[in-house]
């Protein structure tokens, strides 16, 4: 069995036309949200590495979690230029070249890449919309990354940043 953890950036900011997509930051809201979920998140689950789009929001993001889980902050984390997409198919590629001793990821990427990622390996509509800062776990009863696209998984739990009560 193997288990994916997804978040979607934290909610960035669209003051600066100009600015490259890659380079926006997080407005008010996503710097409120991050280590809100990191907080939350740390209640519901072991800290592990996790790969991260070099997206200057998802980035952001990470150390947002990091900020409210004490724990991620000590992990491992790897940017990678792969989890920059919109495309799950994409997503699926990464994934199924991850080793095969690995039994979690945790990403840290984009929609509509992760919303439609569950949908489609959940075999079915799960997701309407994986908002800013949401979470996502999936497992599938494979033995190989390799074999994620063939769907079969389901969505253990899910948590997003509305559904966080203030003294969580």
């Amino acid at each position: 069995m193997k288990t994916l953890h997804l978040v979607r950036h934290a909610k960035s900011s669209w003051d600066q036309p100009a600015l490259a997509d890659r380079d926006r930051v997080l407005n008010a809201r996503g710097r409120r949200d991050a280590p809100r979920m990191g907080r939350a998140l740390a209640r519901r689950m072991p800290a592990m590495p996790a790969a991260v789009s070099p997206a200057r929001r998802a980035q952001l993001t990470l150390e947002g979690l990091c900020a409210g889980w004490p724990e991620l902050a000590d992990a491992a984390h790897v940017t990678t230029e792969a989890l920059y997409t919109f495309s799950y198919s994409d997503l699926i590629d990464w994934i199924a070249e991850q080793h095969d001793q690995l039994d979690a990821l945790f990403l840290i990427g984009h929609n509509p890449a992760l919303t439609d990622l569950v949908n489609v390996i959940t075999g079915e509509y799960a997701l309407d919309n994986l908002p800013t800062a949401g979470y996502v776990q999936l497992t599938a009863h494979i033995d190989h990354w390799s074999e994620l696209a063939r769907g079969g998984g389901s969505v253990e739990q899910s948590l997003f940043p509305k559904q966080i009560v203030d003294n969580e």
